[in-house]
């Protein structure tokens, strides 16, 4: 199940980048008991559906929530989409995290492959 890794991603992700993880939007499958203490312990805002009673400011949540939701749908999955769809990646079966680590490095270094010709690409253009 995906949904215990979310700690794990939080503290890797702070821990690569230096940077204090404020927000995070993930699939409701993410949305359990454990993981919705560790982001209120650390306050951390997420796209998590609030369990409950309303609270005063739940139309403030609401459009935090709605927001995470399609900035995550724009860049995360809508990237995932096009290393499926243009860089033949689909054939790649992620089903348990050795695959998909490999899955999500050769979609990165592809992308990051693909761009680098395009750049290439265009300074000969222009340098001819």
């Amino acid at each position: 199940n995906e949904g215990i890794r979310l700690k794990d991603c939080i503290r890797m992700q702070q821990k690569l980048m230096n940077v204090r993880v404020r927000c995070v939007a993930a699939d409701s499958i993410y949305a359990n008991n454990a993981n919705r203490k560790f982001c209120t312990k650390y306050g951390i805002s997420t796209s998590f559906v609030r369990k409950g009673r309303e609270t005063k400011d739940e139309p403030l949540r609401k459009v935090l929530r709605s927001e995470l939701s399609k900035e995550r749908a724009t860049r995360l999955e809508g990237s995932f989409g096009t290393q499926k769809q243009h860089y033949s990646l689909s054939r790649v079966k992620a089903r348990n995290r050795k695959t998909e680590i490999l899955w999500i490095f050769f979609g990165i270094h592809t992308a990051n492959a693909v761009l680098m010709i395009d750049k290439v690409t265009s300074r000969t253009a222009k340098a001819a």
